[in-house]
């Protein structure tokens, strides 16, 4: 069975962007050796418009699917992209469009966490990057399989959470790396205890 991770930024007190979702505040700590960092370990992730740009020609390491909800996708129509990871199989969880911008955008409306289940369920040697918002990933919490938190030296005081919506339930998980980087952003793996 294939993995969903939850590969997110978020400030030092848990949010991944301020009530709205903004998040370009967290844009200032990407430097060079961080860049580096998330190019090579996670190349898949940086979005196609921007690979070409960086002469990104990694094949993908870690992911092959993408879900996103609509904010996220959102930001890349507002920059004229409707198939941002087009490297990448792409969903996008929605209810407001009917139609997708692109051919290779999926939209999901309805039965989220069972469209989840049949891709988890794919033989597939990649797993599958939630990619935000906090709405889509407090729907799909119990799916979540591993956490890739990329924590930026922030503190936000409210905003918008890693997980919306998601009742109060302590769910374990278990800590496999710790990456620290000289700008101060620490990036931590987390498996899901189940």
């Amino acid at each position: 069975m294939r993995k969903l991770t939850y590969y997110v930024a978020c400030s030092l007190d848990g949010f991944i962007g301020d009530p709205k979702g903004d998040a370009t505040s967290m844009m200032a700590f990407i430097d060079e050796e961080y860049l580096a960092f998330m190019n090579a370990e996670y190349p898949e992730t940086v979005p196609t418009l921007a690979r070409n740009h960086l002469g990104i020609a990694a094949p993908n390491k870690r992911f092959d699917t993408v879900i996103q909800g609509m904010g996220s996708y959102q930001l890349g129509l507002d920059e004229g992209s409707p198939s941002p990871y087009a490297h990448l199989r792409q969903y996008v969880a929605t209810r407001s469009l009917k139609e997708s911008p692109s051919p290779d955008v999926e939209l999901i409306a309805d039965d989220l966490v069972g469209r989840v289940r049949a891709l988890k369920a794919e033989e597939s040697d990649l797993g599958i990057w939630l990619c935000g918002g906090a709405t889509v990933a407090g729907e799909l919490i119990e799916e979540v399989d591993e956490l890739v938190i990329k924590s930026y030296p922030q503190i936000y005081g409210s905003g918008m959470p890693m997980f919306g919506g998601a009742a109060f339930e302590p769910r374990d998980f278990v800590l496999d790396d710790v990456r620290t980087f000289g700008n101060g952003v620490v990036v931590r793996t987390y498996t899901r205890k189940r």
